[in-house]
């Protein structure tokens, strides 16, 4: 998991369901990071910072990077 790759959860986090989407705006290490999550219009729910124990990344934003 990398800055800006996109994420949902796997399991229920805080007041945040499962499937939950957001994106790594900060990585502290290789399994703690920064999460700005979103709701199903797109708006801001909260920033968290929570282990890679709760992600699963759907977007990897390395392989989409321009050249």
């Amino acid at each position: 998991m990398e800055l800006f790759d996109c994420v949902k959860l796997i399991k229920e986090f805080e007041n945040l369901q499962i499937g939950t989407k957001g994106v790594i705006v900060e990585k502290y290490d290789e399994t703690n990071f920064e999460v700005e999550f979103f709701d199903e219009n797109d708006e801001t729910i909260d920033v968290y910072t929570i282990s890679s124990e709760y992600l699963e990344v759907y977007w990897k934003a390395s392989e989409h990077k321009n050249n």
